[in-house]
Formats: C-alpha cells, sequence, structure tokens
C-alpha cells in the first residue's frame, strides 16, 4: 500500500519534509493494522464465535456471550491507555508505538490459532477472552501515540487535515478486514466454520512485520526530545492528565461517545441484525461495509480539512446532531432490505455519524492536553469512552431487540448517547491553533 502525502509548510524547526512524509506514513500504516486487527474480531464475532466457542448456548444467549467476549476487548483499552500512556510520556512515543503494534498483532495471530469449544471445551472461550483483552490492550495505547506523534511533527495550521490522516486507518482497517471476511465467506459454510474464518487473523502476522519495518525508521518527536532534554517529563502522566486536566478529560470522553457506540453498532450489530433477524446474505452486508469504508476513507480527510478551517467544535455539532435525526431512519432503512437502500444508507451513516466527529480527534484530543501528559491524556479520555460506549452497545442493542423484539429501544439508546456528546461540545473549547510545545 502507499500513501501519498502533500508537502506540509510551516513544520516546527529541525523537520524535513521527507521525514515528516514518513512520520505520517508509518503513523497510518500502523494504525490500520490496529484496527484490521480489532475489527476482524468483531465481524467473526456476528458471525461465527457464537457457532464455535459458545454453541452450549441457546443462540440468543450464545450470541450475547461472543458479543460480551467481544466487549471485553474494550475493557482492555483504558489499561492499554494507561500503560502504553504512562511510557508513551515517561521513555517516548516511538518505542511505545512499537511495542502497542506487537501485543496486538500477536494476540490477533493466535486468535487464528485457537482451537474451538469442541477441542477444549470451557477452555476455548477462556482463552479467547484472554486474547480480545490483549487486543484491547495494543489498541488502548496504539492511537493516542500515533496521533501525538503526527501532531507532534506537524503545522499547526493543517493539524486537523494531517490528523485526520491517521484516522483513515479506521476506514482502510474496516475495508481490508470486510475484504478479507468477503473473501472467506464465499467458502461453504462447512470450510468457512472449519478453517476459512482463521484466516483472516493469521495473515495479521504479516501486516504486524510490515508495520513494525516501517516504524522502527521513523524519527521520535521533537517535543517530547525538548521535555526530555530540559528534564520537564512529568513522573506520574496518567496521574496528572486525569487529576490536572480533568475538564479537558471529561469534555474528551463525552466528545467520543456518540461516534464511539455508533459506529460499533454499525459495524458489529447491524451485520449481526440484518444476517440473523433479516436473514440477509451475509455478503450483502458485509459489501455494503466495505463501501462505506471506501467512501470514508475519502470523507474522513475532508472533514479533517474543514476543522482547520471552521475549528474542531462544529464538526461535533454537526455530528451529534445527524445521530439524533438519523438513528430511527437507519433502521428504517435497513428493513426494506434493498441492497441499494442498504448499502446507501450504510455510507451516509459511517461518513456524517462517524467520520464528521472521528476525523479531527487525532488533532483535537491532543490539543486539549499539555505536551507533558499529551501522550496519557488523549488516550485515556478517548479509551475510557470507549469502553462505556462502543464496548458494549452491540450487546445492549442485541438484548433490547431480542427482549423487545423491536429496534425502538435502540435508536432512543444511540440519541441519549448522542445528546452526551452535544452537551460535551458545549462545554469544550476550541483548540484550533494552539502551540504544539504548550
Amino acid at each position: 500500500m502507499t500513501m501519498s502525502v502533500a508537502a506540509p509548510t510551516g513544520l516546527l524547526p529541525g523537520i524535513a519534509e521527507k521525514e515528516y512524509r514518513n512520520v505520517v506514513f508509518a503513523s497510518v500504516f500502523g494504525t490500520i493494522i490496529e484496527w484490521y486487527d480489532f475489527l476482524i474480531y468483531g465481524t467473526a464475532a456476528a458471525l461465527v464465535f457464537n457457532k464455535l466457542f459458545f454453541p452450549a448456548f441457546d443462540p440468543l444467549v450464545g450470541t450475547l456471550a461472543a458479543l460480551a467476549a467481544y466487549g471485553v476487548g474494550f475493557l482492555g483499552r483504558p489499561l492499554g491507555a494507561v500503560i502504553f500512556g504512562h511510557f508513551g510520556d515517561r521513555i517516548g512515543r516511538k518505542s511505545t508505538l512499537i511495542a502497542t503494534m506487537l501485543t496486538m498483532g500477536l494476540a490477533t495471530f493466535a486468535v487464528g490459532c485457537l482451537p474451538g469449544y469442541e477441542t477444549i471445551g470451557l477452555a476455548a472461550p477462556a482463552m479467547l477472552v484472554v486474547l480480545r483483552i490483549l487486543q484491547g490492550v495494543g489498541l488502548g495505547g496504539e492511537w493516542g501515540g500515533a496521533a501525538v506523534l503526527v501532531m507532534e511533527h506537524g503545522p499547526t495550521g493543517k493539524r486537523g487535515f494531517f490528523g485526520s490522516l491517521v484516522q483513515t486507518g479506521f476506514p482502510i482497517g474496516l475495508a481490508v478486514a470486510s475484504l478479507a471476511f468477503a473473501a472467506a465467506a464465499r467458502l461453504p459454510e462447512a470450510e468457512f466454520l472449519s478453517w476459512g474464518w482463521r484466516l483472516p487473523f493469521l495473515a495479521s502476522i504479516v501486516l504486524v512485520g510490515l508495520g513494525y519495518y516501517v516504524r522502527t525508521r521513523v524519527a521520535e518527536s521533537p517535543v517530547f526530545e525538548q521535555l526530555k532534554h530540559v528534564q520537564q517529563l512529568s513522573r506520574r502522566p496518567v496521574v496528572e492528565a486525569v487529576t490536572r486536566n480533568t475538564r479537558s478529560f471529561l469534555v474528551s470522553a463525552g466528545l467520543k461517545v456518540s461516534e464511539n457506540a455508533w459506529v460499533y453498532i454499525l459495524t458489529v450489530f447491524i451485520v449481526l441484525y440484518a444476517t440473523t433477524f433479516l436473514k440477509l446474505p451475509r455478503q450483502v452486508i458485509l459489501d455494503a461495509f466495505l463501501y462505506a469504508a471506501i467512501v470514508e476513507f475519502i470523507t474522513i480527510p475532508i472533514f479533517g480539512y474543514l476543522s482547520d478551517r471552521v475549528g474542531r467544535r462544529p464538526l461535533y455539532f454537526f455530528g451529534s446532531l445527524f445521530t439524533i435525526a438519523f438513528v430511527f431512519p437507519l433502521f428504517w432503512l435497513i428493513d426494506s432490505k434493498s441492497v441499494a437502500i442498504i448499502t446507501a444508507t450504510v455510507i451516509v451513516a459511517l461518513s456524517f455519524g462517524h467520520g464528521t466527529m472521528f476525523a479531527p480527534q487525532a488533532a483535537y484530543f491532543p490539543e486539549l492536553f499539555g505536551a507533558r501528559v499529551r501522550y496519557s491524556g488523549a488516550s485515556i479520555g478517548f479509551q475510557f469512552a470507549a469502553a462505556l460506549a462502543g464496548g458494549f452497545s452491540p450487546i445492549i442493542a442485541t438484548a433490547i431487540l431480542g427482549y423487545s423484539g423491536s429496534t425502538t429501544g435502540i435508536s432512543l439508546y444511540m440519541m441519549g448517547l448522542a445528546l452526551i456528546t452535544l452537551i460535551a461540545a458545549c462545554f469544550a473549547r476550541e483548540t484550533l491553533g494552539k502551540p504544539v510545545r504548550d
């Protein structure tokens, strides 16, 4: 994969344009790998894990158990933010990012090697949960470091755009994960359940090797190097990020809630809803998300560019209001069972309910915190909200659907989360143009 990055202007002194391109590429490429690894688990949870690792349960209970194992990974994300945030602010951004990638990649590869319930009994789901937690720990430290590394190298007036390139790791990872499972899903059912589902997990080891090679060749953040030189590193960055920056921590968590829950309702619950409740072929919904991911790969940098023109906050106002307005039509349109309508709906929902708010985060969240605790602060706010809102949204939605037989309660739940983000945006401060060394 290649990525063209326009030459930025206004770089920090001593940073060459070629060096900055390498930093952006390494951050984006590593983030793609992390999201791919994390997202293929969600697809597998919706399609196969209930059958292979939780077969002794009633189908609904087995699905809930598979989604609970999926959600456990989100509990690992705040833990990863704390662990890797500490080391990222203490020993450096670059080396910490290499560690996050190895943690995630090895755990993902190991999932592909796991025997099922029929082979080793309860040890199978237990090991699956442990590996899922390790995935969460890896992702918990990844995003903040990648965002901070790009931000601290980059030009002040273009941080929203270049930070949004880090965010394209999500739609690219989603597209690659969708392609991998779409290819595996074309196998006969017996072969898919036997070995086909493992291929996307096993393939991650190749991506991790490439990512390691790329990341070892980028420069450390000049802002971190300066802090280290003048001996201004924080002794306890995690504690300082939360106790001395409480408002920024709470605001960043609130800003994350809506889009995070929204995207996992789309990419996990809607897959389950369409294939199990509506009885649609799994290829229909997997293809829809592939097309949506391709479109979001284009729209995220556009929204990042807009955040450098109008500010970060307006995009959160728009995104949260869109979610409130679109959450009921989302299910009405999916219920049409029309391939064209479902595809168009998923494309619109992903870009405007997720991309508008996700795009500026790589610049906005690090800007909310000072350089001494930037890795920790950006990571903890992001991952704390992800654990609360994202990880268990598919479980909550599945339970609501199973109990009521209707999506009305799910829509109301999503509207409530969007309202939290809207309130957080009201209390947030605009950071456009903030000096990176502050």
